[in-house]
């Protein structure tokens, strides 16, 4: 009997041994399993995440426009003190109405109000009439894609661009960058011409922000 006793103890044991070994060795097995698929799918995401392009952002030039605008009021102001001491900076004023029934009364009360206290005498004021753009630029055309018509296109700027061109005036005075373009290209273009070809200049009372809608 005791010899019975003992075979089946051997056994017991032999079968609890045989059970810790299969949950120690099972139970690793299942964890590392656990890690390897997290470990994958990490690294899946990780390469979906390469694969996607950088969204792409346009830079903003606002800055450049206000470093070349006032780069060409400066140089007019030193023309001017060379030429003589006590004579004031000429400009024009101008204005965008959004209607035909509108006034620009108001622009030209503010405008004043700016050029006196920045020591301009203004001269002539001019407005036009904002007539929309009715045409669609093709992406990549290069053509212009201002929400008006382009400046050069507008009587009232017209005369202001011939009596700089005529040695009146030294510059324009307007309320903000949209009264002659919302487009970036238009309106560097415009500072350009003014102040490359007749050493003239753009003044706005309320400087340049980030462009509008086009």
């Amino acid at each position: 009997m005791r010899g019975l006793s003992a075979i089946k103890g051997k056994a017991t044991m032999k079968t609890s041994r045989s059970l810790d070994e299969m949950i120690a060795v099972s139970g690793p097995r299942i964890s590392l399993m656990g890690s390897r698929g997290r470990t994958d799918a990490g690294a899946a995401r990780t390469q979906e995440w390469h694969r996607k392009p950088a969204p792409l952002e346009r830079p903003a030039r606002s800055g450049e426009l206000v470093r070349l605008r006032q780069q060409f009021r400066r140089e007019a102001t030193e023309r001017c003190d060379r030429r003589s001491g006590d004579r004031r900076l000429r400009v024009l004023a101008y204005s965008l109405v959004l209607s035909r029934s509108a006034s620009p009364d108001e622009d030209w009360n503010t405008l004043q109000t700016e050029a006196e206290q920045r020591g301009y005498a203004m001269g002539a004021r001019f407005h036009d009439v904002a007539v929309p753009v009715t045409t669609t630029c093709l992406p990549g055309s290069g053509a212009a894609s201002g929400v008006y018509t382009q400046p050069w296109k507008r009587p009232g700027w017209g005369e202001v661009e011939r009596l700089i061109r005529g040695g009146f005036a030294d510059g324009v005075i307007v309320l903000d960058r949209h009264n002659i373009s919302s487009d970036d290209d238009e309106y560097r273009a415009v500072i350009k011409e003014l102040g490359e070809r007749y050493q003239a200049f753009i003044h706005l009372v309320i400087p340049e922000e980030p462009s509008g809608p086009t």
